[in-house]
């Protein structure tokens, strides 16, 4: 069976390669052809773990091709999975799809998209004269570690009325089916609100406990230990309950604008994500307070900050709380540098140069008044912290993340101030 992608951006790139790696021939088609070039060369314009090597190796196999020419990939392929990252011009693709199409297509709405979507679709292209079967399927993908979701996913998602639909897409995703993945068949409704209310409920988790985080500064208690104790609770879990976390990433704050937005036109109020919203954008202010507390004052001092990207193993600045921080630090007078890794260059286009970058964690770290763990890249455990000891004007570390052995930090004369550890 050919399966489709329409779709260039994160969630194109990534469904697609991962469906040719299934062992499946999979055409990833968009108009952008420089775009198109790029992605069957394994030129990607984001980093993301694994990723290049998934598709230079499925290409090299001649299962996996990109194509510009949306009438030959409509005409070959039974099943198109929509997956471009916004849903502005959906209806549009979906449409020329269905038109072109030797028989009606299966249109699986991988895109995030407003509940009521996949209903509305299937209203116009049946006021058109066409027919398409169209399933809504959520997917859920952590920057950094898509390949793995797409590989070990908690569950599948099929939002359809048609048991035909169904049943084509788990044969589809039969390696995952038969590693025992619970697949829920549900209406389209459901299954667009799942991905809402799934991301609600992370950012309603980790802003819970960072707030008791901030607590147990103040009653001399350990926020990770706790953490730990509260996430071996079967109820609880530990996932998503580290302090000094922050809700991030590229879909977070659009799909909890948008259940925010469908709450609202139906008269409820969601005060609990809205508490929780609250809570992760005010992150950033309370390390600038903590930071303003250790040094007097951030006003003309000059702070170093290792990672920009909102979590490791991704280029992503989306949400980012070590982004923030930047922001908040410069606007109070501070002078800023900083290192990532890989998210560099899509810093500089939020920060406007307003921070000076570096090239390693130690330049940071050299002349800083203080050095800031931002983001929880595993190579900054492994740094050579009696040399940035002496790099550092005043060895104070703040670890906005945990990352470090606090013990071992302080033995070595910092003074380290984590999240949440009094």
């Amino acid at each position: 069976m050919q399966i489709g992608v329409y779709g260039s951006g994160y969630l194109g790139t990534v469904i697609s390669a991962c469906l040719a790696d299934f062992g499946t021939p999979v055409s990833c088609c968009h108009p952008d052809r420089s775009r198109m070039v790029e992605m069957a060369q394994g030129n990607i314009p984001f980093f993301e773990k694994n990723l290049k090597e998934i598709i230079r190796r499925n290409v090299r196999a001649g299962r996996l091709a990109y194509s510009t020419d949306i009438e030959s990939f409509a005409r070959k392929t039974q099943v198109i999975f929509l997956a471009e990252d916004k849903a502005e011009g959906l209806a549009d693709v979906a449409l020329r799809i269905a038109r072109l199409a030797a028989k009606p297509p299966i249109l699986t709405i991988v895109t995030p998209v407003p509940v009521g979507t996949a209903k509305t679709l299937e209203k116009t292209i049946s006021e058109a004269g066409l027919h398409a079967s169209i399933v809504s399927q959520p997917m859920f993908f952590t920057d950094g570690c898509a390949v793995e979701d797409f590989n070990w996913p908690d569950r599948l998602i099929l939002g359809s009325g048609s048991n035909e639909a169904v049943q084509i897409l788990k044969q589809i995703f039969h390696p995952l089916v038969m590693r025992g993945v619970p697949v829920i068949v549900t209406n389209q409704s459901t299954a667009e609100l799942v991905r809402e209310a799934a991301t609600a409920f992370v950012a309603t988790k980790i802003s819970f406990i960072n707030e008791v985080a901030t607590l147990c500064e103040r009653v001399n208690a350990d926020a990770v230990n706790l953490a730990l104790a509260l996430g071996l609770d079967k109820k609880i879990a530990p996932r998503c309950l580290q302090p000094g976390a922050g809700m991030g990433g590229v879909f977070a704050e659009s799909d909890m604008d948008s259940l925010a937005q469908l709450a609202q036109s139906h008269g409820v109020s969601l005060k609990v994500l809205g508490a929780a919203r609250d809570v992760n954008h005010t992150l950033a202010d309370r390390l600038v307070e903590k930071i303003a507390a250790a040094l007097n004052s951030v006003e003309n001092k000059e702070v170093g900050i290792l990672g920009l990207s909102f979590k490791p193993n991704t280029n992503s600045v989306a949400g980012s709380s070590s982004l923030r921080l930047a922001e908040n630090l410069v606007s109070k007078g501070a002078h800023v540098r900083a290192y990532d890794p890989v998210a560099i260059p899509e810093a500089k286009t939020r920060l406007n140069g307003s921070v000076r970058y570096c090239d390693s964690a130690y330049a940071v770290a050299e002349g800083s008044d203080a050095l800031v763990v931002g983001t929880g890249w595993p190579e900054f455990r492994a740094l050579d912290f009696d040399r940035i000891k002496h790099l550092l004007k005043k060895p104070v570390i703040f670890d906005t993340k945990n990352l470090l052995d606090s013990t071992r930090m302080r033995a070595l004369g910092f003074e380290y101030v984590g999240v949440g550890r009094g």
